[in-house]
């Protein structure tokens, strides 16, 4: 079933989800224009596949396609991707602000281990019983209840 986005960062942002078509966009992104058929070299599929996610490319407005003859040539196209980049910046910056509070809240002076803590370690032997861990636990085996195997009675 196809879906029509009317939102050009749906479309960009739906047809960049899948890995075959930002394969496509890199390979374009490395030269300025490919033909159909270079773009296709690399790829373990049909032509008439790569048709179809040149498609999608070119309805999110992602790719130009040029008919020379009888070679066709694709060529990336900036603005869908330019709205894509401003919408991922806002929120590039809203991470980068949580995660440089969080480093300076790491790089902050260190907590001094308490006594009873220093005291529990001290006391701790190095070479321990084996004992069940919850990752342990969750790999055993379990035991079946053994059951009659036959044909069971109604009374």
């Amino acid at each position: 079933m196809v879906k029509y986005y009317e939102d050009v960062l749906d479309r960009t942002f739906a047809a960049l989800a899948d890995p075959t078509r930002r394969a496509l966009v890199a390979r374009l992104g490395d030269r300025e224009s490919l033909s159909v058929s270079e773009l296709a070299q690399p790829f373990a599929m049909s032509l008439p596949a790569i048709m179809k996610h040149l498609d999608v490319l070119s309805d999110a407005g992602l790719i130009a396609r040029e008919k020379t003859g009888r070679t066709v040539a694709c060529r990336l196209t900036a603005k869908p991707m330019e709205q894509a980049m401003d919408w991922l910046n806002r929120y590039q910056r809203f991470w980068s602000d949580n995660l440089d509070r969080l480093a300076a809240f790491v790089e902050e002076d260190p907590w001094p281990p308490s006594q009873a803590s220093s005291q529990i370690l001290a006391a701790t032997p190095v070479s321990q019983p084996a004992q069940a861990s919850p990752s342990s636990v969750v790999s055993m085996r379990r035991r079946r209840k053994s059951t009659p195997r036959g044909p069971t009675r109604k009374n």
